[in-house]
C-alpha cells in the first residue's frame, strides 16, 4: 500500500509536467489547450486509468505557483515580495456504505520565508446517523451568512493574510476542528457546530503584512513581533454557532447565535501587553432573495462584548451592532454588478470616550462601508474580469481587489491580480494597510 501511495504521488507531480510539453491546436477545443505529445496520450490514458480503477477513493487537486510584489516601499517590513510560493493540493474523498471520509491538505513552499509545511484543510466524517440528521466530525471549513466578503454571523475563523497577498479567494476560509450537526424537519432546520477548542482567525501579525499597532503608537511590522494571549483549553475554551433557518415563500430566513471569543485580538491585557481574546455572544437574522430584478439580502447581528458590558473597559472591544443590505443583478449580458452598505455602530461610545487612555486614536461612533462587485465574463466564459471595491466614507480609505482570470484549458487556468490600499490616515482599518499594495501572478494545473 505504502509502495502504492508513493508511485501515485509521484504520478501527480510529474505528470503535469509531461502534459506540459507541445501545444497544437484541436478543433474541438480551444486554440491554446495544452496537450501532451501524441507519443504519450496513449501511456497517459492507461495510467490515469489504471489509478482511478484501482484507487478505493475519488483523488482531486492541484498544483499551483503564485508570485507577488509590493508596489512600494514599507518602512517596516523590508522584503518587496508579499507572496512567493508552490503549492500541492490533495482532495481524497472516500463514499462508504455508512459515511463519507473526506481529507484535504495543501504542502507548501512559500519563497518569501523560506520554509516548506503541510496545511491540512480538512480532515473529517460525514455520517448519517438518523434520518433527519447529519453529523460531519473533525477539521472542517465552515461558512454562512448572506454578505459578499463581509462577515457578521459567519464566525467561523478567517484568514485575513492570505486575503491580503494574493492567495486564492478560498483560502480566506480558515479551517475549524468541529463537530457539525444538521438537523432536517418541515418547520425549520438546525445547524449546531461545536468547537471543543478556540479557533481564532489566522490574524495580521506583521510577518507579511505591516498594521496599526494601538499600543505602539505606529505602525507595526517585522521586528514588532505581536504576543497574543490566546485561549485554548479543550473543552473549557468553546464555541458554539447555531444557525435556525427556513424558506418563507421563496425567501431564505435564518437566525444566528455565537458564544466565544472575539476571532481576532478584541483587546489588550495591561499588565503583559498581550493581545487578548475577550469573550463575545452574537445575536442575529438574515433574509435573501428575489427583489425587483435581481437577489436582495439583508443582515444584522448584535455583538455582545461580555468581558466590557458598559463599555468603560478601555482594554476590551465594546458591543457593537452591525447591519447589512445588499442586491446584485445581471446589467448586460455576462456582466454582473452587486453593492452592499454596512455599518458597524459602538455601543456605549460615550464611556469609550471617557475612559480611552492618552495617546490612543479615538475611533467612531459608526463605521460605513460600501462595496461594489463587477463582474464580466468573456470568451465563451473562459475569461473573466472582476473588481471588488470597499469604499468606507466614514474613515476616508478605500480597498480594491481587480483580478484576471482566465482558463487555458479543462486543467490549466491562470490569474493576475492586485491588493490595492488606500486611505487618509495610517490608524484607519484600510489606510493601515497602504504600504502593504501589491500585485501578483499565479498559475494552476488541476487533476
Amino acid at each position: 500500500m505504502r509502495n502504492n501511495l508513493l508511485s501515485i504521488a509521484f504520478l501527480l507531480f510529474f505528470l503535469p509536467v509531461y502534459r506540459g510539453y507541445g501545444v497544437e491546436e484541436d478543433d474541438a477545443s480551444s486554440p491554446t489547450r495544452t496537450t501532451p505529445p501524441k507519443g504519450l496520450n496513449p501511456l497517459y490514458a492507461s495510467i490515469m486509468k489504471a489509478i482511478r480503477e484501482d484507487l478505493p477513493f475519488e483523488v482531486h487537486g492541484f498544483i499551483e505557483t503564485r508570485g507577488g510584489i509590493r508596489l512600494q516601499d514599507d518602512d517596516r517590513i523590508s522584503k518587496t515580495a508579499t507572496i512567493g510560493e508552490t503549492r500541492l493540493q490533495l482532495d481524497l474523498d472516500w463514499d462508504l456504505d455508512w459515511g463519507t471520509v473526506k481529507l484535504k491538505s495543501d504542502f507548501l513552499y512559500d519563497g518569501v520565508e523560506g520554509d516548506a509545511k503541510p496545511d491540512l484543510r480538512e480532515a473529517n466524517v460525514l455520517v448519517y446517523p438518523l434520518s433527519f440528521l447529519d453529523l460531519k466530525i473533525g477539521r472542517q471549513v465552515l461558512t454562512w451568512g448572506t454578505g459578499d466578503l463581509i462577515f457578521i454571523n459567519d464566525l467561523f475563523p478567517k484568514d485575513w493574510q492570505s486575503f491580503f497577498i494574493g492567495r486564492d479567494d478560498e483560502y480566506l476560509k480558515a479551517p475549524s476542528d468541529a463537530i457539525k450537526a444538521s438537523f432536517f424537519h418541515e418547520i425549520a432546520n438546525l445547524d449546531v457546530v461545536y468547537t471543543p477548542r478556540f479557533n481564532p482567525d489566522r490574524y495580521i501579525t506583521g510577518k507579511k503584512i505591516s498594521y496599526w499597532s494601538d499600543m505602539l503608537g505606529r505602525r507595526a511590522g517585522g521586528d514588532d513581533h505581536l504576543d497574543t494571549d490566546e485561549p485554548n483549553r479543550w473543552f473549557a475554551d468553546d464555541e458554539i454557532a447555531l444557525r435556525l433557518y427556513r424558506n418563507i415563500s421563496g425567501y431564505e430566513a435564518a437566525l444566528y447565535y455565537y458564544t466565544g471569543y472575539w476571532k481576532s485580538p478584541g483587546g489588550v491585557d495591561p499588565s503583559s501587553g498581550d493581545a487578548i481574546f475577550p469573550e463575545l455572544s452574537v445575536y442575529g437574522a438574515s433574509i435573501r432573495g428575489n427583489a425587483l430584478e435581481g437577489i436582495g439580502n439583508l443582515e444584522l447581528g448584535y455583538y455582545d462584548s461580555r468581558d466590557d458590558p458598559g463599555g468603560d473597559d478601555p482594554f476590551v472591544r465594546n458591543s457593537e451592532f452591525r447591519f447589512l443590505a445588499g442586491y446584485e443583478q445581471e446589467i448586460a449580458k455576462n456582466l454582473t454588478a452587486a453593492i452592499q452598505y454596512y455599518i458597524e455602530f459602538m455601543m456605549d461610545y460615550d464611556e469609550y470616550r471617557k475612559t480611552l487612555p492618552p495617546g490612543v486614536k479615538v475611533k467612531d461612533e459608526d463605521r460605513h462601508v460600501v462595496t461594489l462587485r463587477l463582474t464580466k465574463l468573456l470568451m465563451n466564459q473562459n475569461l473573466k474580469l472582476s473588481l471588488f471595491t470597499y469604499y468606507c466614507p466614514t474613515d476616508a480609505d478605500a480597498y480594491l481587489r481587480p483580478k484576471v482570470h482566465y482558463k487555458f484549458s479543462d486543467h490549466w487556468e491562470g490569474e493576475l491580480g492586485g491588493n490595492f490600499f488606500l486611505g487618509k490616515d495610517e490608524h484607519t482599518f484600510f489606510g493601515q494597510f497602504e504600504d502593504n499594495t501589491n500585485i501578483y501572478l499565479g498559475f494552476r494545473y488541476n487533476f
